[in-house]
């Protein structure tokens, strides 16, 4: 299975058990990007968090070369559920320089759009499986 794979599938773990929208996202970016639930969560987020998907399978373009997609995007999300789109979206370009035409910042924009769209109920929790699959994995178009 390849990390965008296995970021679907983790997903559909974390939703069966969340006990919210919130819960969903902040154990997504634990269980994908090593960002802590707690007060060191912003730590964690400084310093890009923990590969715990290493692999590949993002399609192209959100495909960076690296082993890191599954982190990157898992880590954006829970940014965005706790800073809100706009923060997150500076500290990306910014800090983090992933200019939004660039394979990163194309994968953030998704995260963004994705935590976007859960804490509104707009995308239920239970589809977010088939949303990554759709919307990141292999050689399917972004949406």
């Amino acid at each position: 299975m390849d990390a965008c794979a296995e970021l679907a599938a983790l997903a559909g773990r974390v939703g069966a058990e969340a006990s919210s929208p919130r819960d969903f996202l902040l154990t997504l970016g634990t269980e994908a990007a090593g960002i802590r639930r707690g007060p060191l969560w912003m730590l964690d987020a400084a310093l890009a968090g923990r590969n715990r998907l290493p692999g590949r399978g993002f399609a192209p373009p959100f495909d960076d070369g690296s082993n890191g997609q599954a982190r990157h995007f898992a880590g954006t999300a829970v940014s965005a559920a706790r800073l809100g789109a706009s923060v997150t979206r500076w500290v990306s370009v910014r800090l983090r320089r992933d200019p939004l035409d660039s394979a990163d910042g194309r994968l953030g924009e998704k995260a963004i759009t994705f935590a976007g769209l859960v804490l509104t109920g707009e995308l239920p929790v239970s589809d977010t499986p088939g949303w990554i699959a759709e919307n990141l994995c292999g050689e399917h178009p972004p949406a």
